[in-house]
């Protein structure tokens, strides 16, 4: 296995994308899209209070397709692969929902309301039956798609300490992060419909974060996670199966000395990829 070093990359500026009017604050890739033939889609957010839907041309150049308009500062978004829709957190305590009607149309179908402080992360499952919200209310809310474009709140989540920054959904199993510095592992009760519980907290002595974690993802095959945080640090984490019944997570190593300023994004595709503001 070959040890890879700085000198076997090389990063080139290919496009740059302009009509954001205020500081882009994140990008989030449609799922499924840059594969078998399909153009690549991602949704890109700003605090001038807009999501951009960037979409590849035959050339490999991407061209804004729609501008979704939001009531103030988007703080996150994700896509729901199965019915086509975009969920947006938003700076005051809302969670916009539109859906693809069309080549390129967008509408608004649905606010979610209920936090009490602005929203900072979405996540839908797997199969868009559910989508999890979490804030600055130190709470992570459980949603329902109904019939309809209806929502409905089947659960509220509380653990946390401080506010919730990320929550990232996978299979069964919800992951989120936040400013008490912890990472909580949430799995729906098997017994109990509708039910919760917190399975397990990433806190372990000495390899815990030591500031606000800003974000995680998995890698493909869900047997690894990384998360990077306030503290400088990026850490790997790697799931545990010696009870198959429980999915239960362990550190891997921690990789620091890399950034000197905050880390704010984290994505694992082929290849672990990191963000910060200097980057």
């Amino acid at each position: 296995m070959k040890n890879f070093s700085y000198d076997d990359f090389e990063l080139r500026e290919i496009q740059k994308l302009e009509g954001h009017t205020g500081k882009v604050l994140g990008i989030a890739w449609k799922e499924d899209s840059g594969v078998w033939g399909i153009l690549a889609v991602f949704a890109s957010w700003s605090d001038d209070k807009t999501i951009r839907i960037w979409e590849e041309n035959f050339s490999g150049f991407f061209v804004c397709k729609a501008v979704l308009e939001a009531s103030c500062t988007v703080r996150s978004c994700d896509w729901s692969r199965e019915f086509n829709l975009v969920a947006a957190a938003c700076s005051d305590a809302t969670t916009a929902i539109w859906k693809n009607v069309g080549v390129h149309a967008y509408e608004h179908v649905y606010t979610l309301k209920g936090h009490e402080n602005e929203v900072r992360s979405v996540s839908w499952n797997k199969d868009g039956q559910f989508l999890a919200t979490c804030g600055g209310d130190k709470s992570i809310w459980i949603w329902e798609v109904l019939p309809g474009n209806e929502y409905d709140c089947t659960k509220v989540l509380q653990g946390h300490t401080e506010d919730v920054k990320i929550v990232h959904w996978d299979e069964k199993i919800l992951f989120s992060g936040s400013i008490d510095n912890t990472i909580k592992v949430w799995e729906e009760e098997r017994f109990v419909n509708g039910d919760w519980r917190c399975i397990q907290t990433l806190d372990e002595s000495d390899r815990e974060h030591t500031s606000a974690v800003l974000s995680l993802s998995l890698s493909k095959e869900r047997r690894k996670m990384v998360s990077c945080s306030d503290d400088l640090t990026i850490k790997i984490w790697k799931n545990c199966e010696e009870d198959s019944s429980i999915e239960l997570w362990s550190h891997a190593c921690t990789l620091s000395g890399y950034h000197d300023t905050t880390i704010f994004t984290v994505d694992w595709l082929r290849l672990v990829v990191f963000h910060s503001n200097n980057f």
